[in-house]
């Protein structure tokens, strides 16, 4: 079973698709808990997180803290950092499932880590660039874009140390966690473009 720990922001016109999409986590069972980590919004992220039988936990601004923070109160063995804009692609659970599961059978679930493949939101030539560098990237130098996933075992993360504090906790983490340690798993994430009150 598996925790998700998501940062937050004023992310509330965000969040309602992130959390739908991890509906089916719950419905297949393996998804125990989901833990927003928020940085002092002012918006209805606490109204949605409660709504949606999140726990919410008021934290700092520091993203790296909040991600360690919302970690400690995590109860699942294997630990889903998510953006607040990340929307898992549909098949998500069987795929994460299978993962997990092939990693305890083989004694490899406190070395390895996975993320998905990453989908930018828009059409035309520039997200589906920046998609392709953002497959270069990973694929080279083992770096997923912050909040485009990272599932690794509790054990594992606290090994490492967890997240370091500052705006690169994410980078730094992966860093220490290998590029040979990544797998990359078939099922998509959306990172949607932030909403304003324009849309």
């Amino acid at each position: 079973m598996i925790s998700v720990v998501i940062p937050t922001k004023d992310s509330e016109r965000d969040l309602v698709p992130v959390l739908s999409a991890l509906v089916a986590g719950v419905t297949g069972g393996v998804l125990r808990e989901v833990i927003l980590v928020d940085g002092a919004s002012t918006d209805e992220t606490a109204t949605i997180a409660d709504a949606a039988g999140c726990t919410f936990l008021p934290s700092v601004g520091d993203v790296g803290v909040r991600l360690k923070q919302g970690a400690a109160h995590t109860r699942g063995r294997w630990l889903l950092f998510l953006g607040p804009n990340a929307i898992l692609d549909e098949g998500w659970p069987r795929e994460v499932s299978a993962f997990l599961e092939t990693m305890e059978r083989r004694g490899g679930a406190d070395k390895a880590v996975a993320t998905f493949r990453l989908s930018m939101d828009g059409y035309g030539f520039r997200p589906r660039l920046g998609e392709a560098m953002a497959a270069a990237k990973l694929n080279v130098l083992g770096l997923p874009k912050p909040g485009q996933g990272l599932l690794i075992s509790r054990r594992h993360y606290d090994r490492l140390g967890g997240h370091p504090p500052g705006v690169s906790a994410e980078r730094r983490l992966m860093a220490r966690i290998g590029r040979r340690r990544v797998h990359v798993l078939r099922t998509r994430v959306l990172l949607a473009a932030p909403r304003t009150d324009a849309d």
